[in-house]
């Protein structure tokens, strides 16, 4: 995200055209937050990322309220480190930890996961029961659904 912000904002300041690693790298930094807010990931992964980038995104706040300089101006290369201030002092960079941290809050992100019983093929003699979309199927994930509390 770093590289794609920064590379992207130099390449239009400079000559005014599309650097399209740059958008490359932003599309991927994009899926990859969708895949740490998913729902089917662990929420571990959306919280870590979430810590991370919400205590890097703080740092800049921070700066503004008298604490000194917290940011290092030497610790990345030219590219990235202007990618790195443009998304921490723009709030962008807070505001996405923020939201990876409220995803992983979420109680249905903490539970484990339930296997579904198979049911048996339609065609085996032994099975008399025609399956209804309007009956419950058996589980502990049908007592959050209104249509199938009992």
């Amino acid at each position: 995200m770093w590289y794609g912000a920064g590379d992207f904002a130099l390449q239009a300041q400079r000559a005014f055209q599309i650097s399209w690693p740059a958008v490359a790298a932003l599309a991927a930094a994009a899926i990859l937050l969708a895949f740490l807010a998913g729902s089917r990931l662990s929420p571990v992964a959306s919280l870590i990322g979430g810590l991370g980038l919400t205590a890097l995104g703080v740092l800049p706040v921070l700066e503004i309220l008298g604490r000194g300089p917290l940011l290092p101006d030497d610790l990345l290369p030219g590219v990235m480190r202007t990618g790195m201030m443009t998304v921490a002092y723009s709030g962008l960079q807070a505001v996405l930890g923020v939201m990876l941290l409220v995803v992983s809050m979420f109680p249905s992100r903490w539970r484990a996961s339930v296997t579904r019983q198979e049911l048996p093929p339609a065609y085996d003699p032994g099975y008399d029961k025609t399956p209804s979309f309007f009956e419950p199927h058996p589980g502990p994930e049908d007592a959050t659904r209104p249509m199938y509390r009992q």
